[in-house]
């Protein structure tokens, strides 16, 4: 097949969770024998680096980037309160974008073109007008969910009615897309689910993350005491929020009860102004250069979101690891994993410090519970079995 990929940001460096995502797509796609090229949207944040692509990948991919200003601007902003538009995925759409679209699909005959993520929908209209091929979402979350509980967890009464206003706004779009893609690719079953709620009326099907899993080699060393780590990017309140939470909440009740232990942050734009005064046995390591290695070198994962929805990346990067995991409900969300064995679940901070606990003193349970997480992650998130279900969607919608 001849398949068009529109990113949002450009797949690598896989920065973030979403980078790898995307990445995985393309390389199982390539790996089946597939011709895909890429067209991505280039942000402040998410540059164009070739030599961070490598020649190998940009000569297979043709990779094109057209960088737009995706940063908030508060007068647009507020203006879509009165247009009543979705300023959320709005701010994605590029003049310079469409045209470089335009140009490739009067050039290129497609049976897909595979949109990652809600932010490329902006662009159905003028994949419809140039292209008779099927148009596929691929749903990296249900956006208006994490709005809403984002709102949900709002204390400021301004700020919590402007962003209940944005979730409105982002589930009355998504409803409408449902209508304008031919398929749509779910992140998580649970995703699938809701998009049956919302009455999707288009073919669905669940196409978790996926990973090359020779790529992720546990390291069965662990450190005395073990350490814990967290790792996310700090420009998406969902992971700002459950950190402050932990911090504030849960590690005083770890330190009293055991204050050896070391917690160690990573993530792009991590500082010392989100660390509570005093705290102790904190270390911040900013952006690292190689997630893999960061979490090969810690031992306890945690994952405290409160916020968010679809699948995190991370978490199932850590189970590969074969690293124990502590997470909330929501942490854990599009992973059926079983509490206990393959991960410990807990959403209040008494029971999620109890949890680090047990794991810190009982080190069978550690290394029992990472084994059966990497069990996990061999089951149900192998990239080339889930990029095959993918292209059989695929030939299904195509027929």
């Amino acid at each position: 097949m001849r398949i068009l990929q529109l990113c949002l940001k450009p797949p690598l460096p896989a920065r973030d969770g979403g980078c790898i995502a995307m990445n995985n797509v393309t390389r199982g796609l390539l790996a089946l024998g597939h011709d895909v090229k890429i067209l991505t949207i280039v942000t402040h944040k998410h540059g164009f680096e070739p030599l961070a692509m490598g020649e190998t990948y940009m000569e297979q991919t043709q990779i094109e980037g057209v960088f737009v200003d995706t940063k908030v601007n508060l007068v647009d902003a507020f203006s879509s309160l009165v247009t009543q538009d979705s300023y959320n995925v709005n701010r994605f759409f590029s003049p310079d974008f469409d045209s470089a679209l335009t140009r490739i699909l009067n050039k290129t005959k497609f049976d897909i073109v595979h949109l990652e993520s809600l932010f490329m929908t902006p662009y159905i209209g003028t994949i419809r007008r140039r292209s008779k091929a099927k148009i596929i979402l691929r749903s990296h979350n249900l956006e208006h969910v994490i709005w809403e509980r984002m709102a949900s967890g709002t204390r400021n009464p301004a700020k919590r009615a402007y962003v209940k206003y944005l979730s409105r706004k982002l589930k009355e779009y998504e409803l409408s897309v449902m209508h304008d893609v031919d398929g749509i690719a779910a992140i998580s079953h649970s995703d699938e689910e809701r998009f049956k709620e919302l009455d999707c009326p288009v073919p669905l099907k669940t196409v978790p993350f996926g990973i090359d899993l020779s790529a992720y080699q546990p390291n069965n060393h662990l450190n005395t005491p073990p350490t814990l780590f967290h790792i996310g990017a700090m420009d998406w309140t969902p992971n700002v929020e459950g950190l402050l939470w932990f911090l504030d909440e849960v590690w005083p009740l770890v330190m009293e009860a055991n204050s050896a232990i070391q917690l160690v942050l990573a993530g792009r734009g991590l500082n010392d102004d989100l660390l509570p005064s005093g705290i102790k046995n904190v270390r911040l390591m900013g952006e690292v250069a190689d997630a893999k290695a960061f979490m090969q070198s810690n031992d306890i994962m945690i994952v405290p979101l409160l916020t968010a929805g679809g699948i995190r990346v991370k978490t199932i990067e850590g189970m590969a690891l074969q690293k124990a995991i502590v997470t909330t409900t929501i942490g854990l969300e599009g992973i059926d994993a079983v509490g206990g064995t393959q991960v410990e679940i807990a959403d209040e901070p008494e029971d999620f410090a109890r949890a680090i606990l047990q794991l810190v003193g009982d080190q069978d349970r550690l290394i029992a519970m990472g084994q059966a997480a990497r069990k996990l992650a061999e089951q149900s998130f192998d990239n080339g079995k889930i990029i095959q279900d993918l292209v059989d969607f695929y030939t299904e919608l195509t027929r």
